[in-house]
């Protein structure tokens, strides 16, 4: 905790004037940071045990994480938090302590460091789309709309740039374009709201400027499952001529199996298998999602709400699949 306080007072220092914390208690540093971060018109972060509160009440905790990938985690946020401190000015740094910061579960803080960041760089459409990324984490969905929408309006005339890895995969291969993630989030948020027709132009321009097949499966899935909501049976199975059993796919075998359950190609089983009491990992929460939602399709509502119940038994309340069962859940719960 000390180390992060420290970091975002080098930060509030860049920004307005230093905090005097010599021969005070950590109450008193967390005190003047509010002051600092109020003046500035940032948003002050609720110092509280868990993350975020899920959309059917329940506060949502960080998972624990296997020793090993704890302290590879932690190690790599240590380098962050260096770099940070000794150039803060710099756009990248600021940019890789939000995100090391976000791989160890520390999503409000995360949101902090972007938005000081953003105070210093208010035109980084970057800022604006990690920062929009993490509120779609904790469910703040309509700032996580108005983030990506205005990376969409700085980025408009900005080179297609892949994005580093932060979790590389298995060939260290980046996947994902800058521009990519904008949209995909954008789109997910608007998924998440229930705005389907902004949701299809935002996959849309996804599938337009995806030039791997991981940005190709990612995006048709989830513009195939916007179309079934909008009951466009006929554009969602068109989606799908594409989609072949063998891909060049390296990130996101979750949802090419989805695409091709859809497609007949694999039954719902060989993806999830509802009622199996050890835990659902995230990937499985990926399929799980897709799974459940091929059931309510197909009219069987009963057994997709038993697996939608089921993700919520998941630690992994941060993947985008528990999010959207969560959405679902609380919408049955409501009548909407």
């Amino acid at each position: 905790m000390k180390q992060k306080i420290r970091s975002i007072v080098l930060l509030l220092c860049c920004l307005s004037s230093c905090i005097q914390i010599e021969n005070t208690n950590d109450t008193q540093i967390k005190k003047s940071i509010v002051s600092d971060v109020s003046n500035l018109g940032a948003e002050v972060v609720e110092e509280t045990a868990h993350e975020a509160v899920s959309l059917l009440g329940t506060k949502l905790y960080p998972p624990a994480l296997p020793e090993v990938v704890q302290k590879k985690r932690q190690d790599l946020l240590t380098i962050a938090e260096e770099n940070f401190s000794n150039n803060p000015d710099s756009l990248d740094n600021i940019i890789w302590y939000g995100r090391r910061l976000s791989y160890l579960y520390q999503y409000k803080y995360a949101i902090q460091i972007y938005t000081l960041g953003l105070n210093k760089f208010p035109e980084s459409y970057k800022l604006y789309r990690h920062r929009g990324h993490r509120y779609l984490t904790i469910r703040q969905f309509d700032k996580a709309i108005q983030d990506l929408e205005k990376a969409v309006f700085y980025s408009r005339n900005a080179p297609i740039e892949m994005e580093a890895d932060g979790l590389p995969n298995r060939r260290n291969i980046p996947r994902n374009s800058v521009q990519f993630n904008i949209w995909y989030h954008l789109g997910l948020a608007y998924y998440m709201k229930g705005n389907y027709d902004k949701s299809v132009s935002a996959y849309k321009k996804c599938i337009s400027i995806a030039d791997n097949h991981d940005m190709l499966v990612s995006a048709t899935d989830w513009l195939y499952m916007t179309y079934r909501k909008l009951g466009n049976i006929q554009a969602a199975e068109a989606l799908l001529e594409p989609i072949k059993s063998k891909m060049n796919v390296i990130e996101n075998y979750a949802y090419h199996n989805r695409l091709l359950m859809y497609k007949g190609l694999k039954k719902p089983e060989q993806l999830f298998k509802p009622g199996d009491d050890q835990e659902i990992s995230i990937d499985e929460v990926t399929l799980a999602y897709g799974v459940g939602n091929w059931y309510y399709y197909n009219g069987n509502a009963e057994r997709a709400v038993d697996i939608f119940d089921q993700l919520m038994d998941s630690p992994y309340w941060m993947a985008f699949g528990y999010i959207a069962a969560e959405v679902e859940l609380a919408n049955l719960n409501t009548g909407s």
